[in-house]
């Protein structure tokens, strides 16, 4: 079953961000495009690397109009923790999910019910609330976000031009395709 499409439901989560807990509910992702990016768990070890990865980035996402939201089944509390405790985590401006009872890892499937944790995987979110691209991976590799940013770009050229495609490895200002019947076994 694929989750391309796929709507989330509506969730209700706390979040650390900027030293503040607040609430992050389905109505703030609307309207802007979004990285779910889940983890298993704080204070583990490819996690802080890939999460300082993303933070590196994360201007590069919010000026094209995409937040991040990592998440894991920690609370909100424990990112606090992890944040003061790691310097890796400290960089971190994104708001960090806590999804204890899983209602966001169980909407993805990503919950891993025999550790009670969430599996590696990013989710590409766009403006209506519906999933266009996703991955999920084996919980010892760890992700690049440069990658993560290309696919949410090419995911936004898509949506904005529904006539063309983005080849392997297309990045902005690259040619796209525009799909027709002279091109097939052409290419």
């Amino acid at each position: 079953m694929t989750l391309l499409q796929h709507e989330l439901t509506d969730f209700k989560v706390n979040a650390f961000q900027n030293n503040e807990f607040h609430e992050v509910t389905k109505a703030d992702v609307l309207g802007h495009w979004s990285l779910f990016f889940f983890y298993p768990a704080d204070f583990t070890f490819v996690c802080p690397t890939e999460l300082e990865d993303l933070a590196k980035n994360y201007e590069k996402f919010k000026e094209i109009g995409c937040e991040i939201y990592s998440v894991s089944t920690d609370t909100h509390f424990v990112h606090k923790a992890w944040h003061d405790a790691n310097e890796k985590i400290a960089k971190i401006q994104y708001p960090m999910l806590a999804d204890p009872t899983a209602v966001l890892a169980k909407d993805l499937d990503t919950y891993n019910e025999a550790d009670g944790m969430a599996e590696r995987g990013d989710f590409i979110v766009n403006p209506e609330g519906k999933v266009v691209a996703y991955e999920v991976i084996s919980s010892n590799v760890g992700r690049n976000a440069e990658e993560l940013l290309r696919r949410v770009q090419a995911s936004q050229f898509v949506y904005a031009h529904g006539d063309q495609v983005c080849p392997a490895n297309w990045t902005p200002g690259e040619e796209t395709i525009e799909p027709s019947l002279d091109l097939v076994g052409q290419l």
